[in-house]
């Protein structure tokens, strides 16, 4: 039996997401700056696969309401994007990224599997978050690399781990590969990003517009 790397019943992907984001040497967060994208991408990917939301001529639409477990970050979005007039995905992916990391963030918390310490230096408050159960986000980036490196057959892959794999790609998180092997694996990581094209897509962008915002470029 596959052992299960889930945070509770029905593991959602922006939990995941956040736990792949652990450099597991260093005991952090790593991608912090970009993490808020990631995790609203994974739960638009989430809604989508769950036939919550549709991609009509680049723009998310609801369909329908996801079930009642669905996740707090997941139901947050679907509720903005069903209120709200057509917006396309990469608005979608850059809206609210502060409280998507908080939802998420509590979520883990309350499930155990992560450690949030609050303090203050020099009057600033400071969180450092560590994971209580390295071995979930080990098993995680293993997974993920098997996805992109291994020889199995994409249609044989879990729809979740598949998902998993390209967005953290997309967001060039460092748990998940170098910029070579990003290179190396360009056809199968277009291979995993098929059912969440449009997502992956802006959430690549909206990534590299953050660093470039960073940087001071153009």
């Amino acid at each position: 039996m596959e052992t299960r790397t889930r945070a509770k019943r029905g593991e959602s992907l922006p939990r995941s997401a956040f736990l792949l984001a652990f450099d597991l040497r260093k005991e952090k967060l790593a991608n912090r700056r970009e993490l808020g994208y990631l995790l609203r991408a994974a739960a638009l990917a989430e809604l989508m696969m769950g036939g919550n939301l549709a991609d009509e001529s680049g723009k998310a639409r609801a369909v329908t309401a996801p079930a009642a477990d669905a996740g707090s970050l997941q139901v947050a979005v679907w509720e903005q994007i069903a209120s709200s007039p057509p917006r396309s995905w990469r608005g979608w992916i850059g809206k609210d990224r502060s409280h998507a990391y908080r939802l998420v963030r509590d979520e883990l918390a309350a499930a155990g599997l992560i450690r949030v310490e609050r303090r203050r230096i020099l009057l600033f408050p400071v969180e450092r978050i560590t994971p209580r159960r390295p071995y979930v986000s080990r098993r995680l980036a293993e997974r993920v690399g098997r996805a992109v490196r291994g020889s199995q057959p994409i249609g044989r892959l879990g729809p979740d781990v598949r998902v998993l794999a390209a967005l953290a790609i997309a967001a060039r998180l460092k748990a998940a590969l170098s910029r070579r092997e990003r290179h190396l694996h360009k056809e199968r990581i277009e291979q995993l990003s098929k059912p969440v094209g449009p997502i992956a897509t802006a959430l690549r962008k909206s990534v590299e517009a953050a660093r470039r915002d960073a940087s001071g470029g153009g």
